[in-house]
């Protein structure tokens, strides 16, 4: 199982309110994962978004930058918005990446989370459908061919177009996310791409008959069990002391709860609500090195998972706690769950 992180840039906000300049973030995200691939993370992701609480709205970019400072690190996104995106240009920036850091790029397409850039970049949500499986379609086909002739119904069509750069072995890989639906579990089944599960809330045992479901439907279309590839995205924080972690991070992350709750009817977060989520049925992994080893070996024991990816900057916590948590993540638990995994 490949062990990584993934982050969305979140900006500190301090006390007053004020928000943390995103010049001095994206400086930090850089460090972060140039610690990451110093300590042997298999794989760092990031996502794409268009909020004032955000850091980051082009992926792409801040992975070419850590290509030039990392060298054994996978790059990704966390995800791309694929549906507002392009697929020629978003296939054309991985591929770029991919040439620059000798094979190590990633490309996870998704839906997002929340839906500014869809009038940012002039689409109508009616089509958030539509959108995906079509973008998605298209991606997947530069991906197998160089020069492609392809028509749809929200993009130009393409007429013996040749799609360049090329990724090294003429091969991207591109991961899906999907949230809870067996409709994405569907499609990502049946064109046989690896899927990102996003478990953030109530019990990850929850989720069991998707992953299930994905593998029935990934077999029943013939595609190679050699190349199965599944993951799972979980908010996560790490310290010395568990307790002391859970007392510092819980007040960021209520107030990102909340943030983005406030446009989506959520009532306010408790810490009733945090305290389950590190129980072990809980979805959230914030504590100490022991407790996220004992959870991320019982996840993937209950899961199959082949991939397990920490979410680990939720609510912005400073830059000094993230590089412990990587560092705790990297040295204390990553070995063990090599450890623990070995024979199985």
């Amino acid at each position: 199982m490949e062990l990584g992180i993934g982050m969305f840039g979140d900006l500190q906000t301090n006390t007053k309110g004020e928000v943390q300049p995103a010049q001095q973030r994206l400086q930090e995200i850089i460090e972060e994962i140039k610690l990451m691939d110093e300590i042997g993370l298999d794989f760092f992701g990031i996502g794409e978004h268009h909020r004032p609480d955000y850091a980051v709205s082009t992926p792409e970019i801040i992975l070419a930058a850590a290509s030039t400072v990392t060298k054994q690190i996978k790059l990704g996104s966390a995800v791309s918005v694929l549906s507002s995106s392009d697929p020629v240009k978003l296939y054309q920036s991985f591929s770029t990446i991919d040439l620059i850091s000798n094979g190590r790029a990633e490309l996870m397409a998704g839906r997002g989370s929340f839906i500014e850039s869809f009038p940012l970049f002039g689409y109508d949500l009616k089509d958030y459908d539509g959108l995906f499986d079509e973008k998605l379609d298209l991606l997947v086909k530069i991906n197998e061919q160089s020069t492609i002739s392809w028509k749809g119904k929200y993009r130009a069509e393409l007429k013996n177009q040749e799609v360049l750069p090329r990724a090294i072995n003429n091969h991207l890989n591109i991961w899906v996310a999907v949230g809870g639906t067996p409709e994405s579990v569907v499609r990502a089944g049946k064109l046989g791409l690896p899927v990102m599960f996003a478990i953030i809330g109530g019990s990850p045992s929850q989720f069991k008959p998707l992953f299930d479901y994905y593998k029935e439907v990934y077999t029943s279309y013939g595609h190679d069990m050699a190349k199965f590839q599944v993951g799972v995205h979980m908010h996560s924080f790490f310290g010395e002391s568990s307790d002391e972690i859970a007392a510092y991070y819980y007040p960021l992350y209520a107030a990102q709860m909340d943030r983005v709750g406030r446009s989506r009817g959520w009532p306010p977060y408790q810490r009733n609500q945090f305290d389950f989520g590190r129980t072990k049925n809980g979805a959230l992994i914030i504590g100490d090195a022991n407790e996220a080893i004992d959870k991320i070996l019982n996840m993937q024991e209950m899961l199959g998972l082949t991939r397990f990816s920490a979410h680990m900057d939720v609510g912005g916590p400073s830059h000094k706690e993230m590089m412990k948590s990587i560092e705790i993540f990297g040295e204390k638990i990553a070995p063990k769950v090599r450890e623990g995994l070995k024979g199985k």
